[in-house]
């Protein structure tokens, strides 16, 4: 009896690296399909020796692929077993092997945006840039970069080997409600960190006076005319820090008063909005370009 391949750990990593190239050999007609062979290869040419068999498992594997590039690696996983039990003799042939991708792709792919793009990225973005804004220090950029790949390789070698080692037992789970967990999860801790930073990024003001009146004398700074010496300069600095005001006309904006009410509520309102429009199909790239417009437009109309 012919001894047993088996794929070693050494090898499971040199597919995980590769697989990291997975967008790096896009098509119109199977998608992701060159950089799944590619990231397969040295795992192929172990479990077979004889190069026309090598050579009709990369064929194969040079079908129709696309799923998230990080949740690849599960599928990855799944598909060196059912390799290594063919190459060993088991009774599995092409269409199996193609038909427990593609029937892991597509629920996997849902997970991938809410989680990697959708909440790790900008949670670990949103703290990088507050440490780069607030101290102009190089450890922001470092940080995300450090962080983001850190995550991104450990949980591609982890749920490979995890997808390796449950074999086709993973698609079972995957039936279940496993993913709608998930992405349900991710989705709600998204939403919460982005709603935290609106009030810290984004910012509308409403210049607009809808009300002015006159102080009474003692109510705001009286600047002396011509030279201010050094005790004039105190006492106008002194009467600033008790809270007068620095002109005799008090103005109240529309800005001072969406403040009383919920101060970012504008802000909060624009991002609502924008929700919406992206849940209804509309293009990024329309509303972004209509946020200019509005935008510019508003500045010289004076609305913002």
């Amino acid at each position: 009896m012919a001894e047993k391949i088996k794929l070693t750990k050494a090898d499971r990593r040199k597919v995980m690296l590769r697989s990291q190239f997975l967008q790096g050999s896009w098509n119109y007609e199977r998608m992701q399909n060159g950089g799944w062979a590619f990231a397969l290869i040295p795992a192929l040419k172990k479990l077979y020796p004889n190069k026309e068999d090598a050579s009709a498992a990369l064929k194969r594997h040079l079908e129709f692929f696309n799923t998230h590039p990080y949740i690849a690696a599960p599928i990855l996983g799944v598909t060196l077993a059912l390799e290594e039990e063919k190459a060993n003799g088991a009774d599995i042939n092409d269409a199996a092997i193609q038909g427990v991708k593609v029937g892991m792709m597509g629920p996997l792919a849902g997970i991938g945006d809410p989680v990697f793009w959708f909440t790790i990225r900008p949670i670990l973005g949103a703290v990088a840039a507050s440490l780069a804004v607030a101290s102009g220090s190089i450890v922001g950029p470092l940080l995300f970069f450090i962080l983001w790949n850190v995550i991104r390789i450990a949980f591609l070698w982890h749920t490979q080997e995890f997808g390796y080692q449950k074999g086709t037992e993973i698609t079972q789970d995957l039936s279940g409600g496993m993913l709608q967990k998930i992405t349900k999860g991710a989705s709600i801790l998204g939403m919460f960190v982005m709603g935290i930073l609106v009030q810290r990024w984004i910012t509308i003001k409403f210049p607009m006076i809808v009300a002015s009146a006159k102080l009474s004398k003692g109510a705001f700074v009286e600047f002396p005319k011509g030279m201010v010496d050094g005790t004039q300069l105190q006492k106008i600095l002194t009467d600033l820090a008790a809270g007068l005001s620095i002109s005799p006309e008090k103005v109240t904006t529309l800005q001072d008063n969406l403040d009383q009410l919920v101060p970012g509520l504008a802000a909060l309102l624009l991002t609502f909005l924008c929700m919406w429009l992206l849940k209804k199909k509309v293009s990024p790239i329309l509303i972004i370009f209509a946020l200019f417009i509005v935008g510019i437009a508003g500045h010289f109309i004076g609305i913002f």
